[in-house]
């Protein structure tokens, strides 16, 4: 599959064409598709791999941080969940022609909310090569063609990744053009993509903020921002101290450079003398920075000289590393005005065993995902029952949370009527 020898706009005119015939394409043929893709990544293994050790010996000479590369590098287990991911999906039910609502109207109209596909989705991320699949599938299945931008770091990874899923894709019988990929450009090539107005249906970023400002200043056509993510889990009064611990060094130590890790934890001042000893020492030897405000230091006992002053910009940072921010709260009401003054309103978790903290944590705290005694890591489209996700969204239109199949259709209204005509 070439990549970018025609130009943007032909790119997404093609992928407007075949996004008419995707749109009524059977389920059985998509599914056909879906898992022709996967047999192809696990038989294609090796190709997938040697172009991803191309990326990832350039991102070395670049400097990138070990969570970005983390991000970027492909394993023969990760090119197999994905390829697992993509069969999840394909056992999915077909969103498009769902009805999602129906009655037959007094005057004796039959009215239909029927879910149809968006169109054509642009998907624009940054250093994660599993994406180009990931979303390249979830738009097949929801009867949308795609195109795909990756960032430069992942360029061969992507080339490769695209052009797999494209072929496997025309030879079940999706529409040439259904999948493509524009690479090699810079933010020129960005700005022309979020400026095809009444061809590219949606824009959706997964990346940072600089890549979200980008688009801000230049999209005229819809944005769905799956954006950062800096997560918080308070540790309540009555939180059972050893769930806590287990928690918090899940959501921050399991995958530090992903967008649901924990940035941020909040203890409230009952429980913070018996949990900040252990969890800092946890933390610790896990090796994670600590950026603690005055009050946890003074409980902290011998490690408080291994730790450092939070400061006012520490509370706002998506640190995406083994760093996290750590403070004392006199109340679950003091918990919740933190969160929602310096959170970003992707998952925010609290442990308690008191049911109304519970519920007013869940009612008040304006996230797109809020767990009770549970950690951040689990939002995710494969973990929420999606088969795969694009991105969280942190809006509240047109969608929330994981970004999965009926999140990227809409819906019609279809009326059957029989010679009616309004008096």
């Amino acid at each position: 599959m070439a990549t970018t020898v025609a130009s943007v706009p032909d790119i997404c005119a093609r992928a407007q064409s075949a996004a008419r015939a995707l749109a009524v394409l059977p389920s059985t043929v998509k599914d056909t598709a879906l898992r022709g893709i996967a047999d192809a990544l696990v038989a294609r293994t090796p190709e997938i791999l040697e172009a991803n050790a191309r990326d990832m010996e350039a991102g070395r000479d670049a400097g990138l941080t070990s969570a970005l590369l983390d991000r970027l590098a492909l394993t023969d287990g990760r090119i197999a969940a994905i390829a697992a991911q993509v069969r999840d999906i394909a056992a999915l039910a077909d969103p498009v022609g769902e009805v999602v609502a129906g009655e037959r109207l007094p005057n004796g109209l039959d009215l239909e909310k029927v879910r149809v596909p968006l169109g054509v989705v642009a998907v624009v991320y940054e250093a994660r090569p599993n994406v180009t699949i990931d979303a390249a599938a979830l738009c097949l299945k929801s009867g949308n063609a795609i195109v795909l931008r990756g960032s430069s770091s992942a360029a061969h990874s992507n080339a490769v990744l695209a052009g797999i899923a494209a072929d496997a894709a025309t030879a079940a019988g999706v529409p040439v053009g259904a999948i493509a990929l524009v690479a090699g450009g810079g933010r020129e090539e960005l700005a022309q993509l979020a400026t095809q107005t009444g061809v590219v249906d949606l824009i959706i970023p997964r990346g940072g903020e600089g890549l979200k400002a980008a688009l801000k200043g230049v999209a005229t056509v819809p944005v769905i921002f799956a954006a950062s993510g800096n997560c918080h889990v308070y540790v309540d009064a009555s939180g059972d101290l050893d769930d806590a611990e287990a928690i918090v060094l899940n959501a921050k130590t399991q995958r530090p450079g992903v967008c649901n890790a924990a940035e941020t934890l909040l203890v409230h001042a009952d429980a913070a003398p018996a949990f900040l000893p252990r969890v800092l020492a946890a933390l610790r030897d896990a090796g994670v920075q600590l950026r603690v405000d005055g009050r946890t230091r003074a409980l902290a006992g011998p490690l408080a000289g291994e730790l450092l002053d939070a400061t006012d910009e520490d509370w706002d940072t998506e640190f995406l590393a083994l760093t996290l921010a750590v403070g004392v709260v006199d109340s679950v009401q003091e918990a919740i005005a933190h969160v929602n003054r310096h959170g970003s309103g992707h998952s925010e978790a609290i442990i308690t065993n008191d049911v109304a903290a519970a519920r007013a944590f869940e009612r008040t705290v304006d996230a797109a995902c809020v767990y009770v005694n549970a950690s951040t890591r689990f939002t995710d489209g494969g973990e929420f029952g999606m088969g795969a996700e694009i991105g969280n969204s942190t809006q509240k239109l047109h969608a929330r949370g994981p970004i999965g199949l009926r999140e990227l259709c809409t819906t019609k209204y279809v009326v059957r009527g029989d010679g009616h005509v309004r008096p």
